[in-house]
């Protein structure tokens, strides 16, 4: 179900936040979720363990504010659409940098918040291939094509996005290994690493260079299987 979740410490801006999101969802066919809460707190600690799939943030909350909030669930690899609803324009260029789907001024106009949520709709109605990771924050949706290359250590397994952060999952690389498959890009080219093919920049019989700079050996009697599924996935018709 497709689940939108307001966070706003004014209740009465709360409340009408929630009447026009209800309004818009009572014109449509999809089934939708809507849950409030009143500070930045509250969304990260419910963000921990669910993944909705739009946020409608105000900025200015007192402790935490939502840019930071917005922040923070970016760091933590969360996939949603976020929209900040607030009362001044002076953080507008500052929202990209946590890809913000939107950036509205209360009040919020009616029209340019279901022009937003209509397009963020259609979006999750195709999203990318992606998969949850388990990490000590909970369960992370991450975008298959964000990964570059994913690395075991001891009992845990290293994600290398193409943004240049780790992500820290609970499990064993075989676990990602049955989804990671060669038709969606990825290759297990050691014992300890699986790469995702449009990550390499160039490679050898032994060993192949990521676009961020990464070594990583290529097993022995893997180097042919490895050149076979690279020119087969990156040059297919």
């Amino acid at each position: 179900m497709f689940e939108i979740v307001i966070c706003d410490d004014d209740s009465a801006c709360l409340e009408q936040t929630c009447q026009l999101v209800n309004d818009w969802k009572a014109a449509i066919s999809t089934p939708i979720s809507v849950k409030t809460m009143e500070s930045g707190d509250k969304l990260l600690e419910y963000c921990a363990k669910n993944s909705p799939d739009v946020i409608l943030l105000d900025i200015m909350m007192p402790l935490l504010n939502g840019m930071d909030a917005a922040r923070e669930l970016r760091e933590h690899n969360l996939i949603s659409k976020i929209i900040f609803l607030t009362t001044s324009p002076e953080f507008a260029i500052e929202s990209y940098d946590v890809d913000a789907s939107g950036y509205l001024l209360k009040p919020v106009d009616r029209e340019k918040l279901y022009k937003l949520l209509d397009k963020c709709l259609s979006a999750v109605s195709k999203p990318a291939d992606s998969i949850a990771v388990h990490t000590t924050f909970g369960y992370q949706n991450v975008l298959m094509h964000h990964i570059e290359f994913l690395e075991a250590q001891n009992k845990k397994v290293i994600l290398a996005l193409y943004d240049g952060k780790r992500l820290e999952a609970i499990g064993k690389l075989s676990d990602y290994e049955k989804l990671l498959t060669v038709e969606k890009g990825f290759f297990k080219c050691h014992r300890s690493y699986i790469v995702y093919m449009p990550a390499v920049e160039h490679f050898s019989a032994t060993e192949l260079v990521t676009k961020s700079g990464t070594k990583i050996s290529i097993s022995r009697g893997l180097s042919k299987s490895f050149q076979d599924a690279y020119f087969s996935y990156m040059f297919k018709e």
